[in-house]
C-alpha cells in the first residue's frame, strides 16, 4: 500500500497534495492510495498491491483499464501530433457517433471536462433565453462553476462545504437549489420565478450525493413544468451517458432535454466534456451566433481518438449492457446479504451498472436522507476493503461503478473480502 511517503512529497509541490479534493481522504482518514497502473478490473499501487477497482477513474472506464484497441487508437494519433488547433475528420466522426445514438442532440460542441460542459451550458441557456436564473437540485453536482456550486454533491458533501469562498453572493442569488426528487418545490419555485428562469439542470440519475434514481413522475413532470414556462431544460449525463446502454439515460425514459452534458465515458479515460442539443439553441454559439465559447484542446485529437474506440466497441457490446447490469445486481444481493447476517443496516441504492452502499437503513432519495448515514461506519468498512484487496470510492456520497472487464471471480472475491470486513467491523 502507499507510504506516508508518496503523499508527504506530494503535499510540498501539489496544493493539499492532491489534484481533486475527494482523492485527499479526509472523509476516510488515512493516506491516499498512490497509483501506478491499471489493467482491466484492476489497479495497483506504487508497492505493487493488486485492487479489484470500482472506482474506475469515478467512471470513465466502462471497458476496464488499458482496453487494448483504446491504448491503440492513442497511440496511433500520437504519432501523428497530440493537438493542432485545427478541425480534425475525427471530430466530425465523434459528433456524428453522438447525435446517431441520442435523439436530443441535434448539434455538438466539444470541451475539455463535464465542468466545462455544464458551465457552457448555462452560458448558451442564458444567452438564448435572456434570462439570468437558473435551478439546480440539491446534491446533484454539475463541476465546480460558480454559478452551480450551490449545495453541490460530490467532494462539496463529502468535506461538508455548502458553498465556496470565492463565489460572489450575487453570483449566488441566480441559483436556486431545490430538493431532488420533489415536485413541490420545483412547481412552487416556476410558480414564483417562472419567467426569470432560463434554464433547470439536473443529473436526471444522481452519481454525486451517492446513486439515487428519480422517482416515478419527477423527471416526466419536470419536462412537462419547463416546456409550458419556455424554460430550458439541461440534463447532466456526463456520468450517466452510454453507462447504461448506448445513449444516454433519456433514451431509456423516453424524455426528450433541450440541452444536454456528456463527459466521463465519450473520452475513454482522457479529459474530455461534450454539450449538445436542439440545433436552433446550439447555433447560438459563436461562430454562426453570438454566445462564446472556446478551447484550445477542446476536440483534442488523443482524448477524441481514445473516446472514438470506446463508442464504437460500446456500440458493438450494445447487447451486452444487460449482462453488466446483471453482474452489478448479483453483487449487490450478495452484499445485503452479507450485512443482514451481521445485522449492519444498509441501504443499496443501485442503478443499472452504478450503485452505493449508504451505512443506514434507507430509503435515500435525496440528500437529506443521504447525509444519515453513518460515514464514521462506512470509513471502518472502506479501510477494512481496501487491506482485502478492493477500491471503493473514500466517500459514502459516490457511486461505485462496474465495468465489462469485471469478472464473477472478481464478485466472488469481492464478496468475500466483505464478508472478512464484516467479522472486524
Amino acid at each position: 500500500m502507499s507510504t506516508k511517503k508518496d503523499f508527504a512529497l506530494a503535499n510540498k509541490f501539489i496544493a493539499g497534495g492532491v489534484n481533486s479534493p475527494v482523492r485527499a481522504w479526509h472523509a476516510v482518514g488515512g493516506n491516499p492510495l498512490f497509483v501506478r497502473r491499471a489493467k482491466g478490473s484492476k489497479i495497483y499501487d506504487t508497492s505493487g498491491k493488486k485492487y479489484i477497482d470500482y472506482v474506475l477513474s469515478w467512471g470513465p472506464m466502462i471497458l476496464g483499464h488499458a482496453h487494448p484497441q483504446v491504448i491503440d487508437a492513442v497511440v496511433k494519433t500520437a504519432r501523428h501530433g497530440t493537438s493542432f488547433g485545427a478541425p480534425t475528420e475525427a471530430e466530425t466522426q465523434m459528433a456524428q457517433l453522438i447525435c446517431g445514438a441520442i435523439p436530443s442532440i441535434e448539434l455538438i460542441r466539444m470541451t475539455n471536462s463535464g465542468t466545462e460542459a455544464a458551465m457552457t451550458a448555462i452560458r448558451l441557456a442564458r444567452g438564448f433565453t435572456g434570462k439570468k436564473i437558473v435551478v439546480k437540485f440539491d446534491g446533484c453536482y454539475h463541476g465546480h462553476a460558480d454559478s452551480l456550486l450551490v449545495k453541490a454533491g460530490s467532494g462539496v458533501t463529502t468535506l461538508g462545504i455548502p458553498g465556496s469562498p470565492g463565489v460572489p453572493e450575487e453570483t449566488a442569488h441566480l441559483t436556486l437549489s431545490l430538493p431532488y426528487n420533489d415536485l413541490a418545490s420545483l412547481r412552487d419555485a416556476i410558480t414564483k420565478y417562472g419567467s426569470e428562469i432560463a434554464a433547470v439542470i439536473v443529473e436526471p440519475v444522481t452519481g454525486n450525493m451517492g446513486v439515487v434514481a428519480p422517482r416515478e413522475g419527477f423527471l416526466e413532470t419536470l419536462r412537462q413544468l419547463t416546456a409550458n414556462e419556455n424554460i430550458l431544460l439541461i440534463f447532466d449525463e456526463v456520468i450517466t451517458g452510454f453507462r447504461f446502454h448506448f445513449g444516454g439515460y433519456q433514451n431509456l425514459i423516453d424524455i426528450k432535454p433541450d440541452l444536454t452534458c456528456l463527459g466521463k465515458i465519450i473520452g475513454g479515460g482522457l479529459p474530455v466534456g461534450a454539450l449538445g442539443g436542439k440545433k436552433e439553441i446550439m447555433e447560438r454559439f459563436a461562430p454562426k451566433g453570438d454566445v462564446y465559447q472556446a478551447g484550445t484542446l477542446s476536440g483534442n485529437p488523443l482524448a477524441i481518438s481514445a473516446g472514438l474506440a470506446t463508442l464504437r466497441l460500446l456500440k458493438k457490446k450494445a447487447a451486452d449492457y444487460s449482462a453488466l447490469e446483471r453482474k452489478a445486481q448479483n453483487l449487490c444481493a450478495g452484499l445485503e446479504n452479507l450485512f443482514k447476517e451481521k445485522g449492519v443496516r444498509v441501504c443499496i441504492n443501485r442503478v443499472h451498472s452504478m450503485f452505493t452502499v449508504f451505512f443506514q437503513e434507507g430509503p435515500v432519495g435525496d440528500l437529506v436522507s443521504a447525509q444519515k448515514s453513518d460515514t464514521r461506519l462506512f470509513a471502518r468498512f472502506f479501510h477494512g476493503m481496501l487491506k482485502q484487496g478492493v477500491w471503493l470510492a473514500p466517500s459514502q456520497f459516490e457511486s461505485l461503478f462496474f465495468s465489462f472487464a469485471h469478472s464473477q471471480t472478481d464478485i466472488s472475491a469481492t464478496l468475500d473480502a466483505c464478508k472478512k470486513t464484516l467479522k472486524k467491523l
